[in-house]
């Protein structure tokens, strides 16, 4: 089909989209910024709650989309509205004329720096998520190095989410679990390592997520402790001192940490509300793109021929993302269909 099909963001859910309209007859184009596909998860090492490595998701979506036509390094420099298409100019000087664009844009991690009461950037020993499953996949950053067995690592939940100080009150929907994996992971590279969670609610909804939780306490012997995080500082040793309070027993906590790592939760890219401003897409309450609504519409924008799929809409699983990007490719696809009637 002569169709042309715009899809911005060569994560998994721009990905998955494309391999789907390959197989139901156009040939899609992936506009990419970066210079790789696979967006966040190419970036993780090992997904919950199966502990599947993140290359054994990512390699066939991206396989699946080589049909499509893919720039990488490439942004969208603007789009303007046409009579009933759009005409898109990429950072390269190409100009796309199409009347369906698919945006994928996913989302970025809140910046830890700016909770400043937690230590990131001020103290060696503080990182992210993010930087922890970087180590996971190199082994090159040497403030993980530093942990051992009989040592100690803590994870500190809802960093820059369910916080209206953050201007996001909203749940980022994965931390929990991703804190939940990434201490197991830590539990297997060191079994003699304490390893505490500092949670504020555990929000477990997906498949299999509680039995992941439960594994994590029983097999791993990983602690849990209900309580806000209220200091964070450096000993002269260079360790990280926590202190909270356990909630559930109303006792103060006090700590020693060899690392500490702060769950950073999800906000909307800003590429993706960037590419909303130029056309006028609504941003929700929350900061995430508008869908036309939030149940039977998600996939749908308030302005013709403009879809979403995956984490630029709001928190999302893999496997909710999978199957957005799917929906989204079908719904375009019918879409174009009774345009033709």
């Amino acid at each position: 089909m002569n169709e042309i099909i715009l899809i911005v963001g060569g994560g998994i859910a721009g990905l998955e989209a494309a391999g789907k309209l390959l197989q139901l007859g156009y040939t899609p184009i992936i506009v990419e910024k970066g210079d790789r596909l696979g967006g966040n998860v190419a970036r993780w090492h090992r997904l919950f709650p199966d502990m599947t490595p993140a290359s054994e998701v990512v390699d066939p979506l991206i396989e699946n989309a080589k049909g499509a036509n893919i720039f990488l390094n490439t942004e969208i420099s603007f789009i303007n509205r046409l009579k009933d298409k759009y005409n898109v100019m990429l950072s390269s000087g190409i100009s796309i004329i199409c009347r369906y664009i698919l945006l994928t844009t996913g989302f970025e991690l809140f910046d830890a720096r700016k909770k400043e009461e937690y230590g990131y950037g001020i103290y060696d020993q503080v990182i992210t998520n993010s930087d922890l499953e970087a180590w996971f996949n190199t082994g090159a950053d040497p403030r993980v190095g530093k942990v051992h067995d009989g040592g100690a690592v803590g994870f500190v939940h809802c960093v820059g989410s369910r916080d209206e100080k953050a201007l996001n009150p909203q749940c980022s929907k994965v931390c929990c679990i991703t804190a939940i994996k990434q201490a197991i992971e830590m539990k297997e590279r060191y079994p003699d390592l304490q390893v505490y969670c500092f949670y504020m609610d555990l929000r477990l909804f997906g498949k299999k997520y509680e039995d992941f939780y439960a594994k994590a306490q029983k097999d791993y012997g990983i602690r849990f402790i209900r309580g806000r995080v209220s200091e964070v500082c450096e000993n002269i040793e260079g360790k990280v001192i926590i202190k909270a309070e356990d909630t559930l027993s109303g006792k103060p906590v006090r700590v020693t940490l060899d690392l500490l790592v702060l769950m950073a939760g999800m906000k909307c890219n800003q590429d993706g509300a960037k590419i909303g401003n130029m056309i006028y897409l609504p941003i929700d309450t929350d900061g995430f793109l508008q869908s036309k609504d939030n149940i039977s519409r998600i996939n749908t924008s308030p302005t013709r021929g403009f879809y979403y799929a995956g984490a630029c809409t709001g928190p999302k699983t893999v496997p909710e993302t999978l199957a957005e990007a799917r929906a989204a490719a079908l719904e375009i696809h019918t879409d174009i269909i009774n345009s033709r009637k």
